[in-house]
């Protein structure tokens, strides 16, 4: 195969077949070498890539549509991009995927839009579609039953209990437990709960937590938490949560230990504690959740509870990949994620 000079134009290169012809090759060589299928010689495969690199030839995603074949592609539903876990989680996955070479194609979902989403991904040929975040449970069921009807592979991330999906789901209730226990042995008794109302799922499931590990201690629910949600609108997150402590800071008696919804609240809290004078974790305690860079630049640092972004994203990518090109499955994937306390000097020993 003769080289093109340096100044000699590129070929026009406009199909599978052109770049064949400008390589020297049969088309169904090239093919089989654009597809990673085995048997082909070594120089067979560089030669291809080599002038790919060359001429920048990528091989045409909708011809493949044309021809019902999969794309090496993944279909990801976001329920929004305002929570930083849930953006770590699909940063994590869209990652690991693209080392196992297919691609993300990634669409932030408006409640009601997941039938356009979903029909526009199998439009696309996707390999599978995974939906990450809290989701309408019967919306999202009606897209199950679409994907299996058409024989793709689904994963829920972060929502479970919708019946027959293949689910991997944070313990959200297992990192409330550590928290009550660690506050607990600390000898805390009273807790302020911050912005843990309302009917929310993850809300729930931590509060499912709290009673759970008040429980085993003996303690009555509704005699050592207090809450102050509804004498502030929640806007900014880091105000609320200053504005929640300054409430209770203002009252004659209040609760030793706070357990805030996330850690932008909590450090708002810690905040707002500090401003009113009092110390932590000398007078009281304070505590977040999902463990964000910022726990660690506070003085002093918030104690949280770690989401497992990594292992999330590991098994999710796991689950995902061992799905496809295979059959349904019947029995539907369920993968709980443990989460991990990470102590820090936001909590110390109530003070008598």
């Amino acid at each position: 195969m003769s080289k093109a000079s340096p100044s000699s134009p590129l070929p026009q290169i406009r199909s599978t077949a052109d770049f064949a012809r400008h390589v020297g090759l049969a088309r169904t060589t090239v093919s089989r070498v654009l597809n990673g299928q085995p048997g082909l010689k070594a120089k067979t495969i560089e030669r291809v890539q080599v002038a790919m690199e060359a001429t920048g030839f990528t091989p045409n995603a909708y011809a493949l549509h044309l021809k019902g074949k999969r794309t090496a592609t993944i279909g990801i539903c976001m329920e929004d991009l305002l929570t930083p876990p849930a953006v770590r989680k699909l940063a994590a996955l869209q990652r690991l995927l693209r080392e196992r070479n297919y691609a993300s194609l990634i669409e932030v979902l408006d409640p009601g839009e997941s039938r356009r989403v979903v029909r526009h991904f199998l439009s696309m040929r996707v390999d599978a579609v995974v939906f990450i975040g809290h989701f309408i449970p019967e919306e999202i069921a009606q897209r199950l039953t679409e994907l299996n009807a058409h024989g793709t592979p689904h994963l829920i991330i972060d929502h479970a209990g919708i019946e027959g999906a293949n689910t991997v789901s944070l313990d959200r209730a297992s990192g409330m437990i550590a928290v009550i226990d660690h506050l607990v042995s600390l000898g805390h008794k009273s807790f302020g709960l911050l912005a843990l109302g309302g009917t929310a799922r993850t809300v729930l499931e931590r509060l499912h937590g709290v009673h759970t590990a008040l429980e085993r201690h003996q303690l009555d629910f509704d005699t050592c938490t207090h809450s102050r949600d509804h004498l502030h609108v929640r806007t900014s997150d880091f105000e609320y949560g200053r504005a929640l402590a300054a409430i209770f800071a203002a009252e004659k008696k209040h609760p030793t230990a706070y357990i805030a919804r996330n850690d932008e609240i909590g450090v708002g809290a810690l905040h707002g504690f500090q401003a009113a004078g009092l110390r932590v974790p000398q007078d009281i305690s304070v505590t977040g959740f999902n463990n964000q860079d910022i726990c660690a630049m506070t003085t002093p640092g918030l104690t949280s509870v770690d989401q497992q972004v990594t292992t999330t994203a590991e098994t999710a990518a796991e689950l995902i990949l061992s799905q496809l090109n295979l059959p349904l499955r019947r029995k539907p994937w369920v993968r709980t994620i443990e989460p991990q306390l990470i102590i820090r000097g936001s909590t110390g020993p109530a003070r008598r």
